[in-house]
């Protein structure tokens, strides 16, 4: 009877969900410095694993490939926020973006993006279950997942409810062709380099 009441109790208590509005604040209040990595997932404040060599290199390789296509036609934000929702901020590695002004008073919202781009090594598992799905949720029209270690990467189109329609693995030797941005193309070999 005792485990059935102190099951009871437990029940009664809620894990409080912090909206992007307090993930803010608590940014501006010095809560959180810029060096430390967290983003905001369904109204928690997750850690992000650290930024190792390899990673680093993929995004600014990815960062050249894209800027050397679409300079000056789109916005390309590195590991900075997305607005997904009221309680979710992610920080996806590459973002390509409408361009806007608006950027200046607020971050990015799904109807602004035109692809997101994480390049996972340690959290592949993470970023393949959690952030993908919510991309999709949020509309995104597309998104990449660049495996590292696998030297692949998982192109995702086809938003809805249940996150991505399409996932088609893309490996060395293919070429990597933006639906939501016809101007983007390259070797995934170019990805990773030689």
């Amino acid at each position: 009877m005792a485990v059935a009441v102190e099951r009871e109790r437990v029940a009664d208590v809620h894990p409080y969900r912090f909206n992007v509005d307090e993930f803010l604040r608590m940014g501006e209040a010095g809560i959180f410095t810029e060096d430390d990595r967290v983003e905001l997932i369904d109204g928690e404040i997750l850690e992000m694993t650290p930024i190792g060599p390899l990673h680093a290199w993929i995004v600014d390789r990815l960062n050249e490939l894209i800027m050397g296509r679409l300079a000056g036609k789109v916005h390309v934000r590195i590991q900075n926020p997305v607005r997904l929702g009221s309680h979710t901020e992610p920080q996806p590695d590459l973002v390509v973006a409408r361009r806007s002004d608006a950027y200046a008073n607020r971050h990015p919202e799904p109807g602004d993006v035109l692809l997101v781009i994480e390049v996972a090594d340690s959290s592949l598992r993470y970023d393949r279950l959690e952030k993908l799905p919510r991309y999709g949720r949020a509309g995104i029209p597309e998104t990449w997942l660049v495996d590292v270690e696998a030297r692949t990467v998982t192109v995702c189109t086809g938003p809805g409810a249940d996150g991505y329609a399409r996932q088609q693995v893309r490996e060395r030797g293919d070429r990597l062709a933006a639906t939501s941005v016809p101007e983007l193309g390259f070797p995934v070999d170019d990805v990773f380099g030689k």
